[in-house]
């Protein structure tokens, strides 16, 4: 059935199209379709001693380059340098490869991992980056992917997000649960559990708290909730509903819809609840704002021209209300979501029947559909601008994908028999 546009109305399809799914705690599937029209070849040779570990960290370290799409793995067959004195480039010029990663673990006497790595440029044959580090058994992963961080900058120049996580929402039964895990899916674990639907989760910018809408009482009301105790507040609870937070770039301040005053309009309250001012101010549907980087504006979805479009409006003036109209190809487009970079957005436009993933440049306004399936929902760009994670549904139930910025790599990111929503990509992870 199509989808309605209405104060909320990703929680409407979220509630229609949800079906029994699978266990709430089972792990994401991954598969990987396209690839960028030139793709770095690169050789990932298995650690020395990594075979002693729970975990391979160089296969997790070639999933997440082969995951971007950017980069075509080379089978090392067989050949194991683990030192730059050891490697015959030879070898690996007629193998295709342009760099070249090698390293070792060591599991030490206390039960500590010590981890190396390096990058080596194989044509010229010289080190590009690397570093050591030592690591609980825990830690395996998240150390995989930090060397995967590093040599995705290292050759693209981009900042790495295999290190990043990702919030979304699964129901099983009658219950729905708030679910965390790494980008690639693993580390899975709820945060929040309820019979009663929960929907658009909002990660603050250090990564700390999710702030995100609950309908426990019998209606919505946004909660900011701290990742690592589990504390949360209820800190938009006014008369009629509360929906669609986003975190100021700050941290300081959110934007959230209210319909306290009649229909939904968007409010800024501090980040405890307190301050509650009004934003936007029209005769139609004002919702699911979104920052832009540098805090002075929002992007938001509107009806008041008669048909859902993205919009803009500064957050800055005394009294703000003037909105620019952004879109204008097609009669429905919503669920805007800022790029990083402040040079473009990413939104949901109906095409042919369709409801599509596609971006949008602030200066040129042109617009590209980035995906063709049936039904796609709550685009999230990633920290670095550069993949788009949102929700699409596939045989009858709910999954998660991605899409390159530029369309040509995909990837499902799905539970075996489960149905998973509303997706937001979280920040980059802040520096020890």
């Amino acid at each position: 059935m199509p989808i309605q546009f209405r104060p909320f109305f990703c929680s409407i399809w979220f509630l229609v199209l949800w079906l029994i799914s699978a266990p709430l705690h089972a792990g994401l599937d991954i598969e990987i379709f396209g690839g960028g029209t030139t793709r770095t070849p690169i050789a990932i040779v298995p650690f020395s001693d990594e075979d002693k570990l729970q975990q391979s960290v160089t296969t997790i370290v070639g999933a997440d380059l082969e995951r971007s799409g950017l980069f075509k793995l080379i089978d090392s067959d067989g050949l194991r340098p683990y030192a730059p004195v050891e490697i015959v480039y030879s070898d690996w010029t007629q193998r295709g490869a342009s760099a070249l990663v090698i390293g070792r673990t060591a599991l030490m006497l206390n039960g500590m991992v010590e981890i190396e790595f390096r990058l080596m440029d194989v044509a010229r044959k010289e080190q590009l980056a690397g570093f050591l580090t030592v690591v609980s058994k825990t830690q395996l992963r998240a150390a995989a992917h930090r060397i995967a961080d590093i040599i995705y900058e290292t050759l693209t120049g981009d900042v790495g997000v295999f290190s990043t996580r990702i919030a979304y929402v699964v129901k099983q039964g009658k219950k729905y649960a708030l679910q965390v895990a790494d980008a690639d899916g693993f580390n899975a674990h709820s945060i929040m559990e309820y019979s009663e639907p929960i929907i658009s989760p909002a990660w603050s910018p250090d990564g700390s708290q999710l702030a995100y809408v609950s309908f426990e009482n019998k209606k919505p009301i946004v909660y900011v909730q701290t990742l690592r105790t589990r504390e949360r507040k209820a800190i938009a609870n006014f008369k009629g509903s509360n929906s669609a937070p986003a975190w100021s770039p700050d941290g300081k301040r959110l934007a959230v819809v209210l319909s306290v005053f009649g229909n939904s309009q968007i409010y800024l309250i501090n980040a405890d609840g307190s301050g509650m001012k009004r934003l936007s101010r029209s005769s139609g549907i004002d919702t699911e704002p979104s920052f832009s980087p540098d805090g002075r504006s929002i992007i938001f979805t509107s009806d008041r021209g008669g048909s859902p479009q993205i919009y803009r409006m500064s957050v800055t003036e005394t009294e703000s209300g003037m909105a620019e109209r952004l879109t204008f190809e097609g009669n429905y487009n919503v669920s805007p979501d800022f790029n990083q970079d402040g040079k473009s957005f990413t939104f949901i436009t109906r095409n042919n029947g369709q409801f599509n993933v596609a971006v949008q440049e602030f200066g040129s306004r042109q617009m590209q559909i980035l995906t063709n399936s049936r039904y796609d929902e709550s685009p999230s760009f990633a920290p670095n601008g550069k993949m788009i994670l949102y929700a699409t549904e596939i045989g009858g139930r709910g999954i998660l994908s991605a899409v390159s910025k530029d369309g040509q790599t995909r990837q499902n990111l799905s539970i075996q028999a489960g149905d998973i929503r509303e997706p937001a990509w979280g920040p980059l992870p802040k520096e020890n």
